[in-house]
């Protein structure tokens, strides 16, 4: 079994970021999930932010009168969703290599859903590489692209401890012998008084922050006017709610299985974040009880607390949230996961 967690105290668990060197063997093959919907707001961005000249990628006009009919999806897009959705199997990697193939077999458009599947085609013991084959298809299995490459794999790292319990599995086995990418715990599997340390860590990026506050339409000088930041001897602080919202998904990979988020409370925020800032977040799950009104789920209460990259606290409040039980009927199955 592969562990989603390492085991570091006493009813304290870190969540893992991949595998390491040494879990790869030839012949293996995986399944990542999530997917993801890509839109042709998606394929605009890609193609103006690279300034990609081929108008087939931005023109509906002019894509109108090509054998497509609609504006193509971006390869290079495809190519980066491709390996991002892997990232849950290949995120340790220290670097890619090589890439031995790059072919696109199948066109994409706006609304199509890709999802990942990868096999691992050669290991190099003394080079630390693994050599994967990754393969992009839709929903109904119809494939779009396949990528050869290499990638370089940090080894075990001999002090980490990982939880080996069936509930902490990072994967589930398919009937055909693949492994299908899994996160979240059941209802089940939530326990009063553990504690989850969240994987991956969030920097904030100075022109995400202003974006991320132009797009809320939040109006205070702080977050977006440099001149103004300037003049008041500041720095460029992260919208509350920014960091309220950051905190939250950094949980979904532990409480991935929510039907509902209810509500937070006792929400406080001891600290500002500023531009430039690294948050950590970890949470105690504290009382998981049964739903009256539905039995197919339970709910379970959460402390989370965010600290920057000087361990202090700059947000801390309590969540309610209703999760699925294991042998309940889920959408799981139905979508493939």
């Amino acid at each position: 079994m592969f562990s989603a967690y390492h085991r570091i105290g006493e009813r304290q668990f870190r969540q893992r970021l991949g595998l390491d060197f040494e879990d790869f063997a030839p012949g293996q093959r995986f399944r990542h999930r999530p997917g993801v919907t890509l839109s042709q707001q998606d394929n605009a961005d890609e193609a103006l932010d690279t300034l990609n000249g081929a108008m087939l990628h931005f023109d509906a006009h002019y894509a109108a009168a090509t054998e497509w009919r609609r504006p193509l999806l971006v390869s290079t897009l495809t190519l980066q969703r491709l390996l991002g959705l892997a990232s849950k199997t290949y995120g340790q990697r220290t670097a890619i290599t090589a890439f031995d193939e790059i072919a696109m077999n199948g066109p994409l458009f706006g609304g199509d859903t890709l999802y990942a599947n990868s096999e691992v085609l050669a290991i190099d013991a003394v080079g630390g590489t693994v050599q994967i084959r990754l393969t992009g298809h839709k929903p109904d299995g119809a494939e779009v692209a396949r990528v050869s490459c290499t990638m370089q794999m940090p080894r075990r790292d001999d002090a980490a401890m990982t939880a080996d319990e069936p509930r902490f599995a990072a994967y589930h086995d398919a009937e055909d012998g693949a492994l299908v990418e899994q996160s979240g715990l059941w209802f089940e599997d939530c326990v009063a008084g553990e504690s989850f340390v969240h994987a991956p860590r969030r920097s904030f990026h100075s022109d995400q922050v202003a974006g991320q506050a132009w797009r809320a339409m939040e109006l205070a000088p702080r977050h977006h006017d440099l001149d103004w930041i300037a003049r008041h001897g500041g720095h460029l602080v992260v919208p509350e709610t920014q960091v309220i919202a950051v905190t939250t998904a950094l949980t979904t990979r532990t409480f991935g299985r929510v039907v509902a988020n209810l509500g937070w409370r006792d929400v406080c925020l001891p600290h500002p974040v500023f531009a430039g800032d690294t948050i950590e977040v970890a949470s105690t799950i504290r009382e998981p009880r049964a739903s009256r009104s539905r039995p197919g789920e339970g709910i379970i209460s959460v402390d989370t607390t965010a600290r920057n990259q000087d361990k202090v606290t700059v947000l801390s409040y309590s969540r309610t949230l209703l999760v699925y039980r294991r042998e309940a009927a889920s959408p799981y199955g139905a979508a493939g996961y």
